[in-house]
Parts: structure tokens; sequence; C-alpha cells
């Protein structure tokens, strides 16, 4: 029998990411112009960094919305939150870019909300009666 408690959790976690990706995707694609400047971050970077949120939310939001949440998608979409961390911070330390303390601090704060994402979404794998698909 499924822990329906325990599936809310990790779909919940899943919902979340979705509504917080698809906001920042809408705002990096339709705004980065008016972020670079107050970011000090290339305007094609943000640009195209909220494109390639689109089919990331996508994702995450058709496996959120399966009757059963499949375990290796959820993997898959945690390594990917956790590779976008990793670029954040490379992205920092590169020197490829000069952001501005704003940039800093909107680039480490995306990065910190994706990483708290990923480890809600491997509590909730982990969490008994989770329905695997």
């Amino acid at each position: 029998m499924q822990n329906t408690s325990s599936s809310q959790f990790l779909r919940r976690a899943l919902v979340a990411d979705a509504v917080m990706t698809g906001g920042a995707a809408l705002i990096l694609a339709a705004g980065g112009g008016i972020a670079s400047g107050l970011l000090g971050l290339p305007e094609p970077l943000l640009r195209i960094a909220g494109l390639l949120l689109v089919p990331f939310v996508a994702l995450v939001a058709y496996v959120a919305t399966r009757p059963a949440i499949a375990h290796e998608a959820v993997r898959a979409i945690v390594a990917l939150n956790v590779a976008w961390v990793a670029g954040s911070i490379l992205l920092l330390v590169s020197g490829w870019v000069a952001p501005t303390a704003l940039g800093y601090a909107f680039v480490i704060a995306q990065a910190l909300a994706v990483g708290v994402f990923a480890e809600l979404q491997v509590m909730g794998m982990r969490r008994p009666g989770e329905a695997v698909a």
C-alpha cells in the first residue's frame, strides 16, 4: 500500500522545484537585459540560462504529475540540480564573469535554493512507502 504522506512529500518537492524554476526561467529569459546591468552578468548568459531551464521545468512538472513517481527520473532531476549548483559555483570562481555584489548574492542564493530542492527530492525518495514506478 502506498504511503500517501511520503509520496506527497516528494511530489510537493518536485512541484515546488518546477514552480520556482519556472519563475526563474521566465525572469532570466524575458528580463535578462534588465537583470544583466544589476547583476553584472552577461545578458546572453542570463537569457540562455533561462531558456535552458524550460525543458527542465517541463520534465520536473511531468514527473511530479504522474500517478507513481519514477525514482530514476527523480535521480536524473537531482543530478541536474547538483550540476546546476556546481556550474553556479564554477561561474563565480572561474573569473569568466565579473558580477556585482548583487550578482554574487543572486548566483549564491539560487544555487542554495536548487541545492535545497535536490536534498528535499532525495529525502522524499528515501521516505518509507514512497510510490515507485
